[in-house]
């Protein structure tokens, strides 16, 4: 257990923030999960920005590494591309 006053408080902040974070980044996945699923390529256009600006602003948060939000972009923009 922690013996100061203020590593207590930074426990709490810590898990308060942890839990926040996992909600956006799962928020994410899924997000990018049901773009992924998408076969029709209208929608799938229309989806993306929503998707693209999502991962830039957890990237921004450092919620997820910005490399990473561009490797999913990247991905993603491939699957678009392919679908007819």
């Amino acid at each position: 257990m922690a013996n100061h006053k203020s590593s207590v408080k930074r426990i709490r902040q810590t898990k308060t923030r942890t839990l926040h974070n996992k909600y956006y980044a799962k928020t994410m996945r899924n997000a990018v999960r049901k773009l992924r699923a998408m076969t029709n390529k209208e929608e799938a256009v229309e989806l993306y920005p929503k998707v693209q600006k999502m991962l830039d602003k957890l990237a921004k948060q450092n919620i997820i590494h910005k490399n990473k939000a561009a490797n999913i972009k990247s991905s993603l923009t491939k699957h678009i591309q392919k679908l007819g």
